[in-house]
């Protein structure tokens, strides 16, 4: 009787060791996935910002992209990973309540140097974490991107450059790790809750974006002497609704990335997936919402404006406003908050003209003034429910997201305006205006967008 016990309990551990080892092989080739799947997002903008430019800066706005993808993983392995883990608590490299942050997962990280490299994970024995770490730089490389299109046809490259490093290795790092892990202190202090980062990553880009431009200044000839704006419509509106498009599709990407699988080097449950703060999530949800919020967003424009940019902007800021609930809400709920972030685009992106901001693709009011708009709004739908997975868990609130969006918002635009103060000081900031009249590609780009021209009847008349 007994060796027939001992017999069975060794095959139970030998089907339990090999569940555990299905489980990170399907974990790692989810989050694998998720990283193609986010790099449409840099298609996407590249379309999208290429085809929003005139025809004189299409290149120079196509080599900003490229840049800023190749510049910020690099910064984000070197030095924005080890960031997220260890200053959840502050500045202080303390443990928090859930322990999975502090001094021994920095150490663990290494600056990206050393034997853990291999792995970039706090457990070191998991494979998963590399591709785990993988669609953390994604998100890090879309910081950048979403900052980029506001700034098109008068930024400097090596200026835009510098300020993509800092904004995609450390101003949004920073808030991720206080407010999108589970040892947060707006996470443990505040009960913010933000599944799919609307306030981590699109409050940081948006306010980076503005903080930027208050220095960087309108393209010549956006306002007349009398404050009114020009319309400085880009080359190809296709091209650019195009890119949005790819942009949408690299959201399935993005909002899968967030989502932490059973068998990922820290999931919180063997059997279910969680969101990055333990609570319960599951493919379904995201199904539902995202589609609810694109259609809604898309809505909600066209209730005010039959432009197809701000259409599509619009889809774009549908799932943007429901991306902190996304594992909460009911769908007819998504769908009725993201038609109220259709509505507000073009009066918000109309009232940051009137104070002479020149946002070229309305950056700062789809990714800035929307991400506080869901992260509040989740906030009213949601309040009670509990931000974290353990006993005595701190719950949503109005206040919490409100300071959650704030700390955000301030993250973002803090640094961005400081270091393009700086770099403007340093005479790095802005074209000439001789190049920018010029055209940028003519003058910085050893290439040609149109050697051939565009035929005739594809130019707007005189």
């Amino acid at each position: 009787m007994e060796e027939k016990i001992a017999e069975l309990t060794a095959q139970i551990a030998q089907l339990e060791a090999s569940s555990q080892v299905t489980n990170t092989m399907f974990a790692e080739a989810y989050y694998y996935l998720t990283i193609p799947l986010m790099i449409l997002i840099h298609a996407g903008f590249l379309a999208y910002e290429m085809g929003a430019t005139r025809m004189k800066n299409v290149l120079s706005s196509g080599v900003k992209n490229i840049l800023a993808f190749a510049f910020v993983i690099p910064a984000f392995y070197f030095f924005g990973w080890w960031v997220y883990w260890a200053f959840p608590t502050g500045i202080s490299l303390s443990a928090g309540a859930m322990e999975i942050s502090g001094k021994a997962y920095a150490d663990a990280i290494a600056w990206g140097w050393g034997e853990s490299a291999q792995y970039m994970g706090p457990n070191i024995a998991d494979n998963a974490s590399g591709v785990f770490w993988g669609a953390f730089a994604l998100f890090a490389a879309t910081t950048a991107s979403i900052m980029s299109g506001s700034v098109i046809e008068r930024i400097q490259t090596v200026g835009f450059v510098i300020l993509a490093i800092v904004l995609g290795a450390f101003a949004w790092v920073v808030a991720a790790a206080w407010g999108w892990h589970a040892d947060g202190w707006l996470v443990t202090q505040f009960g913010m809750h933000d599944f799919g980062a609307a306030g981590v990553v699109h409050a940081v880009a948006g306010f980076f974006a503005l903080g930027v431009l208050i220095n960087l200044g309108p393209r010549i000839g956006k306002f007349n002497a009398d404050g009114t704006a020009n319309d400085l419509s880009g080359h190809n509106m296709p091209f650019t609704a195009t890119g949005l498009m790819l942009i949408i599709v690299g959201f399935w990407g993005f909002l899968m990335a967030c989502m932490i699988l059973p068998g990922e080097g820290w999931s919180w449950t063997a059997n279910t997936g969680t969101t990055i703060y333990g609570t319960p999530m599951n493919l379904s949800a995201l199904s539902f919402n995202i589609l609810m919020g694109i259609c809604g967003g898309v809505i909600g424009a066209w209730l005010l404006n039959r432009d197809p940019f701000w259409m599509m902007s619009g889809a774009l800021a549908g799932i943007i406003s429901v991306a902190s609930g996304l594992d909460v809400y009911f769908p007819a709920l998504a769908f009725i908050v993201a038609i109220g972030a259709g509505l507000l685009l073009r009066p918000a992106a109309r009232m940051l003209e009137s104070f002479g901001i020149d946002d070229a693709v309305g950056a700062v009011t789809v990714h800035g003034t929307i991400g506080v708009y869901g992260m509040v709004i989740f906030g009213v739908f949601a309040a009670g429910y509990p931000a974290l997975f353990i006993e005595n868990a701190p719950t949503v609130s109005i206040l919490g997201q409100l300071v959650g969006a704030i700390v955000c918002s301030l993250c973002g635009f803090v640094p961005g305006y400081l270091l393009s103060l700086g770099l403007s000081g340093l005479g790095m900031l802005r074209t000439p205006e001789a190049a920018e009249i010029a055209g940028l590609d003519p003058t910085k780009v050893p290439a040609q967008a149109y050697p051939e021209g565009i035929p005739a009847s594809a130019q707007p008349a005189e």
